[in-house]
C-alpha cells in the first residue's frame, strides 16, 4: 500500500470546490452505511436525504467527479464509494502523528475510526517525561524532544495537535519544519502556518456556544408564543364584555336609550 508522502490529493488540480470537498465525507459516510446494508443502488433524493444535503448540490458535487448515475436506477454505491475514498486520498495509507496525549489526545489514539477511514496513528508525542514510554491505544508515546525524527521517519505528513492552547503554536511550527504539510487542531487557539500548509480547526468550545445561541433563540420564540397564547388581562376581558353589550343595544333600539327617535334640526 502507498504511504502519505507519494502524492497530494487531487481535488485541487481537478477543480473541486472546498465546499463540495468538505460534502465528500458526508456522502462516503451515507455510502458506507448502505453498502455494508448490501444496498446496490441509491438514488440522488435517497442519498442527499441521508448526507443532510438536497439533492440538486449532490448531483453538482457529483458531477465534479464526473459521476452522474442512470436514470431510473440512481447511482452504484460501491462504485461511488471508490470514487469518493480515491478523491479524498482514502485509497493510499496516511501516517498520522497525534502531539498531546492528555485526556483528549488519548481518546484520539483510541478511536478506531482513523484506521478503518485510511489513517494510521504512527506515533504518540508528549513533552511530559512522566509519559514517555508509557502505552496508549497500544503505543507507546514519546518525547516532544524527538519529534522531527519521528516525523521523518514515520514518513508523516498529517500531525495532529492536542496540545494547550499556549503549547500549540510552537508545536505546529514544529512540525511544519519536519515537513508536515497538513494539520488538524484541537488546541482553543489559531495557529499562523506558511503557505502550502492546510489547517482543519476542531474547537468543541465554540460548537456549543453555537449551539447554546440557538438553544437561547428557541427558549425565546417558544416563551413569545406563550404570551400569545396566554388570556386576556381581567381590565381587557371587562371592556370587550361592554363594548360587546352596547353593540347589541344598538342593534335591538337604534332610537337609543331613551325610546324616542334623536331630535332633528329644522331647515
Amino acid at each position: 500500500m502507498a504511504t502519505g508522502r507519494t502524492h497530494r490529493p487531487a481535488t485541487r488540480s481537478r477543480g473541486i470546490p472546498e465546499a463540495t470537498v468538505a460534502r465528500l465525507p458526508l456522502y462516503l459516510r451515507a455510502l458506507t452505511a448502505l453498502s455494508e446494508r448490501s444496498v446496490p443502488t441509491v438514488s440522488s433524493e435517497e442519498l442527499a436525504a441521508a448526507a443532510g444535503v438536497n439533492s440538486a448540490k449532490l448531483r453538482k458535487d457529483f458531477s465534479y467527479l464526473g459521476s452522474y448515475g442512470t436514470r431510473g436506477v440512481g447511482y452504484d454505491v460501491e462504485y461511488l464509494v471508490y470514487q469518493i475514498s480515491r478523491e479524498l486520498g482514502l485509497t493510499q495509507d496516511w501516517p498520522v502523528v497525534i502531539v498531546g496525549i492528555g485526556n483528549l489526545g488519548a481518546a484520539l489514539a483510541n478511536y478506531g475510526g482513523f484506521a478503518s477511514r485510511g489513517f494510521r496513528v504512527a506515533a504518540l508525542i508528549d513533552a511530559d517525561p512522566a509519559m514517555t514510554g508509557k502505552p496508549v491505544a497500544g503505543i507507546p508515546v514519546q518525547h516532544a524532544d524527538a519529534l522531527e525524527d519521528i516525523v521523518r521517519d514515520n514518513g508523516v505528513s498529517i500531525g495532529v495537535i492536542a496540545t494547550p492552547a499556549g503549547a500549540a503554536q510552537q508545536v505546529c511550527d514544529r512540525l511544519v519544519g519536519a515537513g508536515v504539510t497538513s494539520i488538524l487542531n484541537f488546541a482553543p487557539t489559531m495557529l499562523t502556518v506558511p503557505d502550502g500548509v492546510d489547517v482543519r480547526k476542531v474547537d468543541l468550545s465554540i460548537e456549543l456556544q453555537i449551539l447554546a445561541f440557538h438553544e437561547q433563540r428557541k427558549a425565546g420564540e417558544d416563551a413569545a408564543a406563550d404570551d400569545d397564547a396566554a388570556p386576556a388581562p381581567a381590565a381587557v376581558k371587562g371592556a370587550a364584555a361592554a363594548a360587546a353589550a352596547a353593540a347589541a343595544m344598538d342593534e335591538a333600539d337604534p332610537k337609543g336609550t331613551d325610546g324616542e327617535a334623536p331630535a332633528v334640526m329644522p331647515a
